[in-house]
């Protein structure tokens, strides 16, 4: 919709009384680095979980302060400690295999992509929990997280793009509307859920019974443990980062997954040329038969593709806005006073036809592999200003080149 909007109206379109959609690339730098001064507006505010002294990293408003909370836990969320776990994902990526040559021998269709869910979903238990839910193994929705989770995002998102005045009707209408009453139910599941599981870890932390593996939940109670006075991170800190792994990391994994797949299979042509660079590497001794992430990195032509699957069908496809800051900024030519709303919609931007070319609505993994791939990288809303945090980006990134 965005697109046709920006097709028709240009760059700079109003897509409410106080709020800019931007379709130029130079602005995602302009309004989304990290120095920018442009602040989050209450958009975010319906993701936020009705519980916690401090909101997550995807709903902190406060600048300030969701630097410093980030900062005591970067470390847990760095990719020199998750490829550490590197293991817990190889047992999901062997069973998703196993399963997938079980289905391969049926004459059925199958919907890979909500296999591609399971995975995610059990890939956040191994590295948080050190266990896998039971996705894969059951082949089902394991305790209805992910049937939750397709009720509650399209809600949130009516919910946050409504304006502030108007969401406490649309939380009343649950009570009316089944399918929205139903969402609400949903959002204290993945609640429920989260707390359910750092429960369970404080009772074995405090009786004895846990075990010596090192997983990113006992990472956090040993800040909890050896910081949580000084830096006021105790329990309730320690459910808030699971609660965004809920939300954030299982679904924007299965998407990108989906997404690349979906490209690949629809061009013969890059699906060739991805066999045959998978199957020389192979050859000369190069790969694992589960592929570790050092080896998958070192496939140009895989990451190309994985790239382009991303380009096309970034995780998140609305427009997150921010307020101009004191004194107003200049945008894409024009004006905008202080306080405006304005953003950048990633699936707008990743198909500009300046940035990635005049074919910007194909799948073209080689575009990656030109002399013009740093400059459309830094383009990147996705890759260079992950939608939900950078720290949450890593997990992606690792669980989708794993995985495929």
């Amino acid at each position: 919709m965005q697109r046709r909007l920006h097709q028709r109206y240009g760059p700079i379109v109003r897509i409410a009384p106080n709020e800019i959609a931007v379709a130029d690339p130079e602005a995602i730098r302009t309004i989304y680095s990290s120095h920018s001064g442009f602040v989050k507006t209450d958009f975010y505010l319906p993701f936020r979980a009705t519980w916690g002294k401090y909101p997550d990293a995807f709903t902190n408003l406060d600048e300030r302060q969701h630097a410093e909370r980030r900062r005591i836990v970067n470390q847990v969320y760095s990719m020199s400690n998750i490829i550490q776990l590197e293991d817990s994902v190889d047992k999901c990526v062997q069973m998703l295999m196993e399963k997938l040559a079980e289905s391969a021998t049926r004459t059925t269709a199958i919907d890979i992509s909500q296999w591609f869910q399971w995975y995610s979903f059990d890939v956040i238990g191994e590295l948080f929990f050190s266990r896998m839910f039971g996705f894969l193994e059951g082949a089902y929705d394991h305790g209805g997280n992910i049937h939750a989770l397709d009720l509650l995002i399209p809600f949130i998102a009516v919910a946050c793009a409504s304006p502030a005045f108007l969401r406490p009707l649309v939380l009343i209408s649950g009570a009316m509307i089944p399918r929205v009453f139903q969402a609400l139910k949903a959002l204290k599941h993945i609640e429920n859920a989260s707390e359910s599981c750092v429960a369970d870890r404080q009772r074995l932390i405090e009786s004895g019974e846990a075990d010596e593996k090192e997983d990113m939940l006992q990472s956090f109670f040993r800040i909890m443990q050896n910081k949580g006075r000084q830096k006021d991170f105790g329990i309730t800190e320690v459910k808030m980062e699971v609660y965004g792994a809920f939300i954030a990391g299982s679904d924007t994994t299965a998407a990108a997954i989906t997404a690349i797949v979906y490209h690949l299979m629809r061009t013969p042509s890059a699906y060739a040329k991805l066999t045959t660079e998978i199957d020389e590497a192979s050859q000369a001794g190069l790969l694992s038969p589960i592929i570790q992430y050092h080896e998958a990195v070192g496939l140009p032509y895989f990451i190309a593709c994985c790239k382009e699957g991303m380009r096309l069908h970034p995780s998140v496809g609305m427009t997150l806005p921010r307020h101009v800051p004191r004194g107003g900024c200049m945008i894409a030519g024009a004006w905008f006073p202080e306080g405006t709303r304005v953003g950048v919609n990633a699936a707008v931007v990743q198909r500009d036809k300046s940035i990635f070319g005049n074919d910007a609505d194909a799948f073209v993994p080689e575009r990656w592999l030109g002399p013009q791939a740093s400059k459309m990288e830094r383009y990147m809303f996705q890759v260079r200003y992950p939608v939900f945090d950078s720290l949450q980006a890593l997990l992606t990134q690792i669980t989708v080149w794993r995985g495929l």
